[in-house]
């Protein structure tokens, strides 16, 4: 978090000498501070064809983008070709329906929120980007089913700092449901925060999860009594889309423990890390 602080703050820093040279008027003030805003506040300061900054929180890269439209959540688009350049390269050069977690900064805020890397449906600005694409923020839905997007919902609470307080007190089931997401999200930091593992993995170990393209997964019932026991496990149907090697399936049981009934879940990760390992080869 200090590491993206500082790269907003550098940011900030240049934006604010250009304005002054163009203007010769002093910067609006800048807390620093993430401010978790609901979609109802949100849409009011972002109105359509405003134009903010994105800033994406792993990497801390930035690009600038104007919103077009969207009622539950914003549909945007990036402001110039460079833009789409910029938000590619945090795609790692091919664009995905993948979560991030990212920034909004705009004026003198900086608001938590999630973004996916697709191109879809219409655009209007001339950037070299095939439609449009959404940023969620706190009670946004989806156009389709009106209801909030769970993938999305992990990445703002990771924007916002919140994602361990909102994690701590979920059922084993609900903690495994958020496990999966992180694999589809690619995002290993999130991933150990609610797992554990038995074995000395090094970080190669998760560079597979950087191969899933898409992620679907069915968890059947538990096979002990999750509410009142310290080890429970789920067996889950998993159907996985590898680059360069295409639709796989994965079947096995996952397994989750806790220290005490007030502890948190977590999950035994390496079963399921070594046969993507296997598999993916």
């Amino acid at each position: 978090m200090k590491k993206t602080l500082l790269l907003i703050f550098l940011f900030v820093s240049l934006s604010n000498k250009q304005t002054l040279a163009a203007n010769d008027q002093p910067p609006p003030y800048i807390s620093f501070q993430p401010e978790l805003l609901s979609w109802d506040e949100v849409k009011e300061i972002i109105p359509r064809k405003s134009t903010f900054t994105v800033i994406d929180i792993a990497s801390g890269q930035s690009f600038n983008v104007q919103r077009r439209a969207g009622s539950g959540h914003a549909d945007v688009q990036p402001l110039t070709t460079n833009d789409t350049k910029k938000m590619k390269s945090i795609y790692d050069g091919k664009w995905s329906w993948r979560r991030r977690a990212v920034y909004i900064l705009t004026e003198d805020k900086l608001i938590p929120a999630s973004m996916h890397g697709m191109p879809h449906g219409a655009g209007a600005i001339q950037n070299g980007f095939p439609g449009h694409f959404c940023i969620h923020f706190s009670g946004s839905t989806t156009h389709r089913t009106r209801k909030f997007d769970l993938s999305h919902h992990v990445m703002i609470l990771k924007a916002a700092g919140k994602f361990d307080d909102y994690t701590a007190s979920l059922s084993a089931e609900e903690i495994l449901n958020i496990f999966l997401i992180t694999a589809k999200n690619h995002d290993k930091d999130l991933m150990k925060g609610i797992s554990i593992s038995n074995m000395n993995m090094n970080d190669s170990s998760y560079k597979v999860l950087d191969n899933i393209e898409g992620m679907k997964w069915t968890i059947k019932k538990s096979q002990d009594d999750h509410d009142s026991s310290l080890i429970s496990s789920f067996p889950v149907e998993t159907k996985i889309y590898l680059d360069e090697i295409g639709p796989v399936k994965i079947t096995q049981t996952f397994t989750l423990i806790r220290t005490s009934l007030f502890s948190p879940w977590k999950v035994l990760r390496d079963p399921f890390l070594i046969e993507l390992n296997e598999t993916g080869r």
